[in-house]
This record gives structure tokens, sequence and C-alpha cells, in this order.
């Protein structure tokens, strides 16, 4: 028999001495095969790979890399074939993240140019086999994290890398660096291709900068474009809110310390019935996508927590059938989401993130000989985060959107549909190979 264990982290150990059963454990999630009673493998090892770097099921993205290694990326496994992709299109997206773009970003000068190092023709289409995108770092400086070997930044991963694995990538925090979100945004590239070719699009912006909030309503969710959202550097489709924002991080900026925000994120013309209950609910897949971001701290869908101020009578999304003959919702309090199923309206959720913890303020902190000191941290850092993760939130985003749609159209399009109220993945037109 086969058991599945779904999360393990990591185990390691020997079994040889011991008439255990267990026979081997394979990657995440991890199967144990139990041999019936009396019968003696040749080998009694157990093989644990359940390291946490592989994201989704169908379209399956792993990132590799560290801050001041030699490169970060990502390996896409499961991408449909013949989906038109450049390095280019991937590009846009790692230009929106990379840091030196602006005063308000870290500083660090990375041009985090991207090459395709598989998967793709020579035509620009994906073959279906596993897509390798390869981005270099440049512009290191280990030096900068000399004291970062001894003291723990308060807040950070420093501490926890340490009492996890007892050993840690010191320059630039390795995997719990922002830099390993370069293979997340990549191959969010290839999905935000694959979701226009079907009429869907995920946009994310600014929505809160410290103690400055953009007004509910003042965004129209409708008409949002990427050009509003990339009219200037904090990513705020309002300009007179967006200079607001861009105040309030320049004042923290100029005295080494740091403040946090929400990134909005939006996703336009979502199929119905994506979603799988229960334990697989659409929100719930969108909530561990971005919340895998770093920094990250809270989610809210549609209403989120301002729905325990309101009454049943005052929350609930009234159903009515619009000119087309289509049910639709008066309201959208529920984010485009109900029973963890999408329901065909703009699904919306905020991400909170919080002040980057690396400052220049002196802190206190202990070593790792557990001796007390302070600690005022060098390197390169952005004074917030927002700005440069409104493009990784989409991604998050965009990769769960696809891994929902190839599961519905698996599952719900094998058979004919047998309710008029059931509507079909839209299809692309085929393509000229020519």
């Amino acid at each position: 028999m086969a058991l599945s264990l779904i999360g393990a982290s990591k185990f390691l150990g020997w079994i040889g001495s011991q008439s255990s059963d267990l026979r081997r454990f394979s990657l995440s999630p991890v199967q144990i095969s139990v041999r019936p009673r009396g019968h003696t493998p040749a080998r009694r090892s157990v093989e644990v790979q359940a390291s946490g770097n592989v994201f989704g099921t169908l379209f399956q993205v792993s990132t590799f890399g560290e801050s001041h290694g030699g490169g970060v990326g990502c390996t896409i496994s499961g991408c449909p074939p013949n989906v038109p992709i450049s390095e280019a299109d991937i590009q846009f997206e790692l230009d929106r993240r990379r840091p030196g773009q602006s005063r308000i970003t870290s500083p660090r000068k990375e041009t985090d140019t991207c090459t395709i190092q598989s998967g793709v023709s020579d035509k620009g289409l994906t073959l279906g086999s596993p897509i390798h995108i390869f981005v270099p770092n440049t512009d290191q400086r280990g030096k900068d994290y000399s004291e970062l070997a001894l003291a723990y930044r308060p807040s950070h991963a420093d501490a926890t890398y340490d009492f996890k694995y007892g050993i840690r990538a010191v320059q630039g925090g390795g995997r719990s660096s922002a830099r390993e979100t370069i293979g997340r945004v990549a191959a969010g590239a290839v999905a935000k291709k694959i979701l226009k070719m079907l009429g869907t699009e995920v946009l994310a912006y600014a929505s809160q900068v410290h103690k400055v909030v953009l007004p509910e309503g003042i965004v129209d969710h409708e008409t949002l474009t990427m050009e509003q959202i990339e009219s200037n550097i904090v990513r705020c489709p309002d300009p007179e809110y967006a200079q607001k924002m861009i105040e309030a991080i320049d004042a923290v900026r100029v005295r080494g310390d740091s403040i946090g925000g929400v990134v909005t994120c939006i996703a336009r013309n979502v199929p119905r019935g994506l979603g799988q209950p229960v334990f697989e609910k659409l929100g719930v897949e969108l909530a561990k996508a971005t919340l895998s971001v770093p920094a990250t701290m809270g989610f809210e869908l549609g209403s989120g927590f301002a729905s325990t101020f309101l009454m049943g009578s005052e929350h609930n999304d009234e159903f009515y059938v619009d000119p087309n003959g289509k049910i639709r919702t008066k309201t959208n309090r529920s984010g485009g989401i109900q029973g963890g199923i999408s329901n065909g309206e703009i699904i919306n959720m905020r991400i909170a993130f919080k002040p980057t913890p690396t400052i220049g303020k002196k802190q206190r902190t202990v070593t790792r000989d557990r001796e007390e000191t302070e600690l005022s941290a060098m390197g390169r850092h952005d004074p917030c985060v927002v700005p440069r993760a409104v493009p990784v939130v989409e991604a998050m985003a965009a990769l769960v959107l696809v891994n929902q749609l190839m599961a519905q159209k698996a599952q719900n399009e094998l058979l004919p549909f047998t309710s008029p109220l059931q509507e079909p993945i839209p299809t692309v037109a085929p393509l000229n190979h020519v």
C-alpha cells in the first residue's frame, strides 16, 4: 500500500538494523511504500526529497539560486505546447521587479537579463517539455554582509534558517532573499501569456504605503490598465496618492528606516468553476501562493476582515440575470469567489507586506554565540518592498489560475456537460507553424 504525506520538509536517517518495512520516500508529495511482512528488501534506506522549492501541480514551477550565487531562475514543467513566448516577454516582467529601477527601491544594480535555455522552439513556441530560464547575478557585494555572519537581523530569516539547518548563506540572505522571486516572475510571465490567450488578465498595484491608503472605489477595476499602474515609480494608478506614497518612502529612506504597505491584485474575465473544494479552494490557493512571497503578513479576499462588521443582509451579493442571460452578482463583496469556486466576477484580493527588516538604524540583537549586541545592517535594501512586489503578486496569482484552468479542463470537460449553467474554458485559435 502507499501513504501520501503532504508537506514533509526534511527527514534524514538510515534504517538498516531494524525490521521496519519502510522502503523509500520520493519527491514531495512523499510516497511511502510498505512491503508485506516477511519480505526482506535488498535495501532499507529512507530517502526524502521535499524541500519546498516547487509550486503547482499541473503547471509546475521550481525556482533555484541564491542572492549572491552565480544566478537565479526557474524550471517550468507541464507548460502546454504551442504557447508563443520570447525572452522579451519575460524581460518585460523582470524589469518591473529588478532592483535599482528608481530611488525608492534597492540601489543594487542588476540588469536581470534572462535567457531561455530549453523548452522553446526556434520559432518561439513552447515545446511542451521543461522550460529552463536563467538570470545571472552580476552585482554581488559579499563584504556588506560580514557582520551578519555573526549577528542576526531582527525579524529576518537569518535566525530561523540557523535554527532549522544549522547553516545559512550569509551573503544576501540566500534563498530568503527577494532575488528568489525572479524565478517566480519569469514563470509568471509564461502563465500570464497563457491567460491572455484565453482572455484572462491579472493586474496588481500599490493600494497602501504605510499610512497613505488609497480610498476604496477610487480605482475602477473594470477599466484599470497596465499603463496606469506603470505610470509612476510606486505603481499606484492614482497620481495624487502615488505622489503621497513616494514622499512617505523618501522620508524613511533618508533615515535608514523602512515601511510596509498593501498590494491589491485583481483578475478579470476568469472562467467560472475554478477551484477544488474543500481543501484546494481557489481563495486558499491564492492565499498560499501570495503568502509565500517574502515579507508578506496578511491576505484578504473581497471584503476581507471588513465583512466582520456587516450583517448577512448587508454583505450578501444578490444575484441577477444580465442582458446576455448570464447569472451575475450586483455587488462583489465575495471577491469573485464563492464556496471556493470562481463565479465569473472580478477576483479581488489584498496582500499586506511588512517593513523591510534590514535597515540602517541600530537595533538590539544577538550573535550566533548567544551574546547580546547591536547591529546596523549594511547592504542595499528596499525602504519599502511594495513597488517591486507588484509584479511578484501578479505572477503568483497567474500561476494559480493556470493550474486551476488546466485542472478544470481535465476534470470537468472530459465528458459532455450536463447543465446549461456549465461553461467551457475558452479555446484558442490554432497557430500557424509555417
